[in-house]
């Protein structure tokens, strides 16, 4: 099980602060990773309890990505504070709009690229730049997409989220690919070094969750009947169901794994 260890590794979380991101820090965490989160909303006290009881340190910034300044200048101050270290970063921030395609406006479907794909793309792009230069051993940027870049979602109206977690899907194999040269090795490594631990490159998947029980999904209590029976399963997931991929993917159990995506959906998208 030392494979799926973070001990000793920084982590980076966007939309930290609650649901799903919320999970993703605590799970982090858990396998020993010191844990800044990004968000706009303040931090719940589920993540202000995280560094006592796991026993790392923990830091929440006030970050809009949707805004270049704001995550440049949240990126500043977090490597500020951890002295430049980063290993994992999971660009989770994202947000939803229940509206006909007939009655988008372009300030919607704006917004909505802001977060979604702008914000989550640059959040991954500073990051990858930051474990360049700090030469991590360890590098994994976990993309959060969405069942719906698979499925016309039937339940809700939300042609231009599905675009743009497909854009987040889309995405993945192609920045894998650049981001596969930069492999890093110990400084003046033994053979048995290499033996022991190969080279790695900084890898990049994604995750693409089914129906979760958060903040965005509260807004729709009358769809939850409908969402358990489209599960094979019979319910809907709480952000803790999706936290193993994260941690998964995050880990050095998914060393070979890269340009993936991991469905975490119930079997919404099986059958």
């Amino acid at each position: 099980m030392s494979k799926f260890s973070l001990q000793g590794r920084t982590a980076l979380v966007t939309g930290g602060a609650r649901g799903c991101g919320l999970a993703f820090a605590r799970g982090l965490a858990e396998a020993g990773a010191n844990v800044a989160v990004f968000d706009l909303v303040p931090a719940e006290p589920g993540f202000l309890a995280i560094e006592k009881e796991c026993g790392v340190r923990t830091a929440y910034y006030k970050v809009d990505v949707s805004s270049q300044e704001s995550l440049a200048n949240g990126f500043a101050e977090f490597q500020n504070d951890f002295d430049n270290a980063l290993d994992i970063c999971v660009p989770c921030a994202g947000i939803n709009r229940h509206l006909k395609f007939l009655e988008y406006t372009y300030k919607d479907h704006h917004d909505l690229l802001s977060v979604n794909v702008m914000g989550l793309y640059f959040t991954a792009q500073l990051a990858a730049k930051q474990m360049i230069a700090n030469g991590t051993q360890h590098g994994s940027i976990v993309l959060v997409a969405s069942m719906a870049s698979y499925i016309a979602v039937p339940t809700q109206l939300c042609s231009a989220y599905c675009g743009t977690k497909g854009a987040v899907r889309a995405m993945t194999p192609a920045i894998a690919k650049e981001m596969a040269e930069y492999v890093s090795l110990p400084l003046k490594p033994s053979p048995s070094d290499l033996l022991l631990s190969p080279p790695q490159n900084i890898r990049v998947n994604s995750i693409s969750p089914g129906y979760v029980r958060t903040e965005m999904t509260a807004a729709f209590p009358h769809l939850l009947p409908l969402w358990e029976r489209e599960a094979m399963n019979g319910r809907i997931a709480e952000p803790e169901d999706i936290m193993g991929a994260c941690v998964f993917l995050a880990s050095d159990a998914s060393s070979y794994m890269t340009g993936q995506d991991i469905v975490v959906d119930g079997g919404v998208t099986r059958w």
